[in-house]
C-alpha cells in the first residue's frame, strides 16, 4: 500500500499520483512535483489516501513541495511566453512550407523545454523546424503531434447539447466511442448527428451505454415470435428507453407499443 495524493497539470487533464511525503498536502492546494519530463506546477485534486500497489506507477515520484505565490506568477509568465512562442512557430512553419496546423505551446514549469503540440494528416519532416525554434528560444524544443480529439480537449467549445465540450470541461480520458452504440441507442446514423467538434462519434454515447446493454438482454430481439394480451405477434422494433415493444399481432396485422411485461417469447 502507498500513500500518495492526486495531482492534475491541466484542466480535464490526467490525473497522476505522487507521494506527499511528509507534507501538510490538502485537496485544492498547488504543489511542485518532479515528473518525467522535469519539474511541474500542479494542483492536488484527491487528497492524501492509500491505494494499492497495482494503483500507482513505479517508482513513485515525489511532492517536492508547497508552491507559493512566486509560482504562481512563474505560471503566467510561462503562459505569456507561450503565446510569444506561438506566434513565431506559425511564422516558421509558414516559412518552411509545413502542412500542419498549431494547436498549442507550452513551457514546462522550469523552463527547460517548450512542446509545439500540432495537428497534421500524415507524417511531418519538421527537422528543420526544430533546429530554427531551437535557434531562437534556446531551449529544448520538442514537437508533439497530437489527435482531432485531442485538438478540441485543447481548444474547448461548444458541443451541439449547448454545454462546453466533457473532454475540455470534465473528460480525463477518451474512451473507444462504436457506431453499434449509437444503433444500440436507436439514434439516427447520420454523422452530423452523432458526432462531435471534433469529427469523431460523441463520446456522450459512451455514457448510457450499459444501461442499454442490460436493457436488451431483458427484451426480445426484433423479428421474435412471442404472445401478448392482444394475441400473437412479431416483434418488429423496440424502445429500450421506455421498456416496451411494437409487435405486430397477427389478428389484425397492425403493430401495437406493449410494456415489456405483457410480451411473452414464444
Amino acid at each position: 500500500m502507498y500513500n500518495v495524493v492526486g495531482v492534475r497539470f491541466k484542466k480535464a487533464g490526467k490525473i497522476y499520483y505522487f507521494d506527499p511525503l511528509d507534507l501538510p498536502i490538502e485537496k485544492d492546494r498547488n504543489v511542485i512535483v518532479e515528473t518525467a519530463r522535469g519539474i511541474e506546477y500542479g494542483k492536488v485534486v484527491i487528497g492524501p489516501k492509500t491505494v494499492a500497489e497495482s494503483d500507482v506507477v513505479l517508482p513513485l515520484k515525489k511532492v517536492i513541495r508547497m508552491a507559493d505565490d512566486q509560482d504562481a506568477r512563474v505560471v503566467e509568465e510561462n503562459k505569456f511566453a507561450a503565446r510569444n512562442a506561438f506566434a513565431t512557430c506559425v511564422d516558421k512553419i509558414r516559412d518552411h512550407q509545413l502542412k500542419m496546423k498549431l494547436v498549442d505551446v507550452e513551457y514546462t514549469f522550469d523552463r527547460n523545454k517548450i512542446i509545439f503540440y500540432f495537428t497534421a494528416e500524415g507524417r511531418v519532416d519538421f527537422r528543420e523546424l526544430v533546429k530554427d525554434l531551437a535557434s531562437i528560444f534556446r531551449t529544448r524544443i520538442e514537437l508533439r503531434q497530437i489527435g482531432v480529439r485531442d485538438e478540441a480537449k485543447m481548444l474547448g467549445g461548444i458541443g451541439p447539447c449547448g454545454r462546453i465540450l466533457c473532454c475540455s470541461s470534465w473528460l480525463g480520458d477518451f474512451e473507444p466511442v462504436s457506431i453499434k452504440m449509437a444503433k444500440d441507442q436507436n439514434l439516427s446514423l447520420n454523422p452530423t448527428k452523432i458526432s462531435g467538434l471534433c469529427g469523431r462519434l460523441m463520446c456522450c454515447l459512451k455514457y448510457e451505454h450499459d444501461n442499454y446493454e442490460s436493457a436488451k438482454e431483458e427484451l426480445p430481439s426484433v423479428g421474435k415470435m412471442v404472445v401478448t394480451s392482444y394475441g400473437d405477434g412479431k416483434v418488429v422494433g423496440i424502445n429500450l428507453q421506455n421498456h416496451t415493444v411494437h409487435v405486430q399481432l397477427f389478428e389484425t396485422g397492425k403493430a401495437k407499443e406493449l410494456p415489456f411485461d405483457d410480451v411473452v417469447v414464444k
